[in-house]
């Protein structure tokens, strides 16, 4: 019977395609698998980089149209297909449009074979940005209707309310443990939950995936959204009762008065969104209150994180080594520095790069696993300068900050012991600076990497002693070659007697098992007069310098 179908000649093929297209906004497709000759309908070649809407070599020239990051996904299946493993084809993947802006689409398709072999594939792609009037499952008006809503209601005047974004706990779980049907009927009960809570005043549509939008713009306050809020979950939590218990789940929602929202670049959803994401990043099960100052920190993060993978990508450009002394404690003789990163965000208007506290980026790199090619880049950099200055003074030593990302996710004793070798020093010229807190998060990947540092004869520094984690069962058992003491603690120990008492007494507690201590947060004489008494080893503050850049340290340091 296909092979009947395939009588048909592959003119007559392209006159149907030419006939339906304007009738439909979807593109109609037919691919000849022998000949690989592609033909699509016209208006496609109007809306994406195609060669023509007939080619050949269209395995090939499919490499000019589909975005880079899927071409090989798409060629596997494809070769599939030829290979007669597959007969219905069906894939989101993205083409390239007329300003190669990559556009998601779902590409389907039936494979026709004649004599035994794929001939043809033949199907329709649609683009999955192009978004429906309306939800199917809820009923409920989606994206298009909320954006008339709200435009009509701009029209009308500035809107006094609220918007309330609502989004499902972990609604993934329930597809994949109870299906998407089930998914389906969950939401659709979510829906009538919510819906029996509002009132004639307020309406109720369906955004993406397990989120709902509630919009009232007749003058309420945060107060009655909060309680709308509450009593969906009231009723969420009746379904769940009256469903005897087959799932649990939760609501979280991010609220929004009315004064915030502008008619103009959709700010509702940006706004939602971050208000919905809030509340869930609080725990879910929750609401959060839309604040602008939260929005601009959530903004500046998302500034700062872009110009971090930026800079990774352009060889760790903006990303610069500041080293900074540390001197021993009865004779001043500088013994080494510590290395620490320091980061310089591009001013997108050709001015002067801005400083970025490594407060606000460190804790990003770590989020986002850039930690450890930057990491690794520290330790090259530090290893690098590191050689230069052993020439001058041989037991010159710099540490270097190991991340606790670094230690779960990377092989970073190979990465350090490639720096140390690749550079001609000896393994106690680099000192590794482990948090005790790291000790506590990762136990098992910590000790492994404590101990084989040490096996290899590299100084191992346990950082930030102080902050809240120290205990003796963590030095008995690590047994570093010096702890540092964070200037935190330091500083209650200038003005803290009580305080003052105890870091005399985990100093005289570091010297009964062996081990050397230093002192952060050195900053003026009167600083180095008290606790110069307390006996520590090494001491580090601007006292007796900053951190500078390399030329600069050895200038005044190492020359």
């Amino acid at each position: 019977m296909i092979d009947n179908v395939l009588q048909i000649s592959r003119e007559q093929i392209e006159k149907a395609i030419a006939i339906l297209n304007p009738c439909m906004n979807d593109y109609i497709y037919v691919y000849d698998l022998i000949d690989d000759y592609y033909v699509i309908s016209e208006h496609a070649v109007e809306r994406f980089i195609l060669p023509e809407d007939k080619f050949y070599d269209a395995a090939a020239k499919h490499k000019e149209f589909v975005y880079e990051d899927d071409y090989e996904m798409l060629s596997k299946e494809l070769q599939d297909i030829k290979d007669g493993k597959k007969v219905f084809h069906n894939m989101k993947y993205r083409w390239l449009d007329k300003n190669h802006n990559p556009i998601w689409i779902n590409c389907r398709g039936s494979v026709l074979f004649k004599d035994g072999r794929p001939h043809y594939l033949m199907g329709c792609i649609n683009e999955i940005g192009v978004k429906p009037e309306a939800d199917n499952v809820s009923g409920l008006l989606g994206d298009v209707g909320l954006a008339d809503y709200i435009r009509e209601a701009y029209a009308a005047l500035t809107p006094k309310g609220f918007i309330i974004r609502i989004g499902i706990d972990n609604f993934s779980d329930i597809n994949t443990n109870y299906g998407m049907a089930y998914g389906d009927y969950i939401l659709k009960k979510t829906a009538d939950c919510i819906a029996n809570t509002l009132n004639s005043n307020q309406k109720l549509f369906k955004l993406v995936s397990d989120e709902f939008m509630i919009v009232d713009f007749s003058g309420s306050n945060i107060t009655e959204a909060i309680k709308i809020y509450m009593n969906c979950k009231k009723n969420v939590n009746k379904f769940i009762e009256d469903n005897n218990y087959k799932i649990m789940y939760t609501l979280s929602a991010g609220v929004i008065d009315a004064s915030h929202i502008k008619d103009e670049d959709d700010s509702y959803i940006k706004l939602s969104e971050f208000a919905l994401k809030q509340a869930k990043d609080s725990g879910k099960n929750t609401y959060y209150i839309y604040r602008n100052e939260d929005f601009e920190h959530y903004n500046r993060r998302m500034v700062i994180n872009t110009a971090l993978h930026n800079a990774v990508d352009d060889d760790f450009a903006g990303f610069e080594v500041y080293y900074q002394p540390i001197v021993d404690t009865k004779t001043y003789r500088l013994i080494g520095a510590e290395a620490l990163m320091r980061f310089f965000m591009p001013d997108p208007d050709g001015g002067s790069p801005q400083f970025i506290s490594p407060v606000e980026f460190i804790p990003l790199l770590e989020e986002s696993g850039l930690i450890i090619p930057v990491g690794k880049w520290i330790l090259e950099q530090s290893a690098r300068q590191c050689a230069i200055w052993t020439k001058q003074i041989e037991s010159f030593r710099i540490n270097v900050n190991v991340s606790y990302i670094q230690v779960i996710k990377s092989d970073v004793l190979t990465d350090i012991m490639a720096a140390i070798n690749d550079n001609g020093i000896k393994p106690y010229n680099i000192g590794i600076e482990l948090t005790e807190s790291g000790y506590l998060d990762s136990n098992t990947h910590f000790t492994q990497l404590w101990s084989r540092l040490k096996d290899n004869g590299v100084y191992v520094l346990l950082d930030d002693f102080g902050t809240g984690y120290s205990n003796l069962h963590c030095l008995s058992d690590l047994k570093p070659n010096y702890i540092k003491i964070d200037r935190s603690f330091t500083l209650k120990a200038l003005k803290n007697q009580y305080d003052y008492e105890l870091m005399t007494d985990i100093i005289d507690m570091a010297h009964s098992l062996g081990l050397k201590l230093c002192i952060e947060g050195v900053e003026t004489s009167d600083d180095l007069r008290t606790l110069r008494k307390l006996g520590a080893d090494y001491i580090q503050g601007y006292l007796f310098g900053k951190p500078y850049p390399a030329l600069l340290f050895e200038s005044r340091y190492v020359n």
